[in-house]
């Protein structure tokens, strides 16, 4: 049994709450054979921060550094993250309703998206948008998501191959003149294939800086909190897990703003 594809079940039982995004997601797009966390996008309502909460309290699950699963924090772009063990493995989950790189238009078209799947996922456009990290192997996913991409003019965007592009520019003259302005690294198609591979190269070092940019805005926004997490996390070990969040969330309010200027989408 996948736990994560368990969690996401149970999260959703009776309403669809939360989306599977990340690692599992990639799974269920057939792109690896597994993934070790589970990363999911919530519904931005108490009702349900209190549903995976109340699910993990079931499997003993404690807080890892982060904002308490909390709306107020979660709609400023804040994430949290809990672990629990399970059959001998070590289970991570992290929960936003604001995912980086994500407007809420896109978060809207994504809810209408996963109506009725047994286990709701991110498409393919959605997740290679969040996989717009700092992390150089993220970017190998995101060429392999969009060759998945039903919607040409998406497939475009997000085409991490000179030679994918080169091809497509072949088949889509208008699509790529009409698109120049969205991705300025199209431009270079016209000159060849080295000099889209060095615009592709510029390209991902520019989201990998401005991905760089948006943690460090966080970062420094949690500096309190990050000294006051040591010794409350002593606090929340012997606590059962509505307990520990009460606690948490106490705690917060007195040193983690719910909002960072330029931190989302």
């Amino acid at each position: 049994m996948n736990i994560y594809l368990e969690l996401t079940r149970k999260f959703n039982s009776g309403r669809v709450r939360a989306v599977l995004a990340g690692g599992q997601a990639v799974v269920l797009h057939r792109l690896a054979i597994m993934s070790k966390d589970g990363d999911w996008i919530l519904r931005e309502d108490p009702e349900t921060t209190e549903c995976v909460l109340s699910v993990l309290a079931e499997y003993g699950a404690r807080y890892r550094f982060g904002a308490p699963l909390d709306v107020r924090w979660l709609e400023g772009g804040w994430s949290s993250h809990l672990e629990f063990q399970w059959q001998g493995l070590r289970v991570r989950t992290d929960f936003v309703t604001r995912p980086p790189r994500i407007n809420q238009q896109s978060l809207q078209r994504l809810w209408r998206s996963v109506e009725g799947q047994d286990v709701p996922f991110a498409g393919a456009a959605d997740l290679a948008d969040m996989k717009k990290t700092n992390r150089e192997k993220d970017y190998a996913v995101i060429g392999e998501l969009a060759r998945k991409m039903s919607d040409m003019d998406e497939q475009i965007l997000h085409a991490r191959s000179a030679r994918d592009l080169i091809a497509l520019a072949r088949q889509h003259p208008d699509r790529i003149q009409r698109l120049t302005g969205k991705r300025p690294a199209l431009a270079a198609i016209e000159q060849g294939r080295e000099a889209l591979e060095a615009a592709l190269d510029a390209e991902r070092r520019q989201l990998i800086r401005a991905n760089e940019e948006r943690l460090a805005r966080y970062m420094e926004a949690s500096k309190p909190w990050a000294a006051a997490w040591p010794d409350l996390s002593r606090q929340m070990e012997r606590l059962a897990l509505p307990d520990a969040h009460q606690l948490m969330v106490q705690r917060a309010e007195m040193v983690l703003p719910f909002l960072v200027p330029g931190g989302w989408p």
